[in-house]
């Protein structure tokens, strides 16, 4: 297999986007991977218009990871202060295992320094995904302390399988370029 590719995301890139996140996360195809939320979370993960907010939004950034031009992941980066919040993190579940994420993050992490200085790198996870946790904290990440509430009712993020959903933040420093 060749290496992914690396290239930050159109208009034009939305609808693959969000059929790639949805595989990801939710539904039957989500379960051929290990980032399935599907015994979490019912419904959509994302839509074409919160995909679409994070590619026109300024201070923010979707990067997508291509191999032999099919879209294999993608991840967004948006600037709060000198962090770079990480998220709407995705890998084909038919990729996933092969170090596409890994390759993701870290160009992640060298294009939050390159584009806002970003210290660190911010990011919330559900915190009943401890195999999720446990794969970010081998990555660097650390656990904040800090907690934020599930959106419940709101409908753009799923419906929810379960009443104690939060998130936990994890954060871990970025790599200083040379």
């Amino acid at each position: 297999m060749t290496d992914p590719t690396f290239r930050e995301a159109t208009a034009a890139d939305v609808p693959a986007v969000v059929a790639l996140v949805e595989s990801a996360y939710r539904g039957e195809s989500s379960r051929a991977g290990w980032t399935t939320e599907a015994d979490l979370l019912a419904g959509q993960r994302t839509d074409a218009g919160g995909i679409g907010a994070v590619v026109d939004a300024p201070g923010s950034v979707l990067l997508l990871a291509e191999r032999d031009g099919a879209l294999v992941g993608c991840c967004e980066l948006r600037q709060v202060g000198q962090v770079a919040y990480f998220g709407t993190f995705a890998v084909d579940p038919a990729a996933q295992g092969g170090g596409i994420g890994r390759r993701l993050l870290t160009r992640a992490d060298a294009e939050a320094v390159r584009r806002w200085g970003a210290s660190a790198l911010e990011m919330t996870v559900i915190v009943q995904r401890a195999d999720l946790i446990a794969w970010y904290e081998r990555l660097g990440f650390t656990a904040t302390g800090e907690r934020r509430p599930f959106p419940y009712g709101d409908e753009r993020f799923g419906r929810p399988l379960r009443d104690d959903l939060e998130f936990v933040v994890l954060r871990r420093p970025t790599a200083p370029t040379t």
